[in-house]
């Protein structure tokens, strides 16, 4: 099988740039077990072979992105419990339903375009190409736009929680 033999050949390449872009061997292993299945899944869109290498890591940094930032907010999801049934303590809900209205406020005011495709690309999780089909513009557009997007948010969410 074709995927076979590309993933026999550039595997070891990718997985020595996920250690770089994830800092640990673990997290790399992983992250390329992830991009494998994702990059198999999605091999229709692979126009050439030749690009199966850089389309592989670009997966992989994309995984790793993700892992880093569901890391990050690890702290604040995973609020401590200390109720006997498992639920969280009435204030830890209270903190959590806060956290969770502030971000939707943050992602309501952000202008329409952008609410867009941040919302298409990072909650509903689409692909570039995916979005672009489905809004009719171009992927540099779609990347440029998320670009904007992320910086929008970010900085409501800074002000939000100074």
């Amino acid at each position: 099988m074709e995927f076979e033999r590309l993933v026999a050949k550039h595997q070891d390449a990718v997985y020595r740039q996920m250690v770089k872009v994830c800092g640990n061997r673990e997290d790399a292993e992983d992250v390329l077990q992830e991009a494998l299945l994702r990059a198999y899944k999605a091999l229709g869109q692979l126009s050439d072979p030749i690009a199966f290498r850089a389309w592989l890591a670009r997966i992989g940094r994309n995984v790793c992105y993700r892992l880093r930032t569901k890391a990050a907010l690890l702290p604040i999801t995973a609020l401590p419990s200390t109720h006997p049934d498992g639920r969280p303590l009435p204030e830890d809900e209270a903190i959590l339903e806060d956290l969770v209205d502030r971000v939707h406020r943050a992602i309501d005011s952000m202008a329409p375009l952008h609410r867009e495709i941040y919302w298409l690309r990072d909650v509903e999780g689409l692909s570039t190409d995916e979005v672009g089909r489905r809004l009719g513009i171009s992927v540099a557009a779609v990347k440029s736009r998320l670009h904007r997007a992320r910086s929008e948010l970010r900085k409501t969410l800074n002000a939000e929680f100074s």
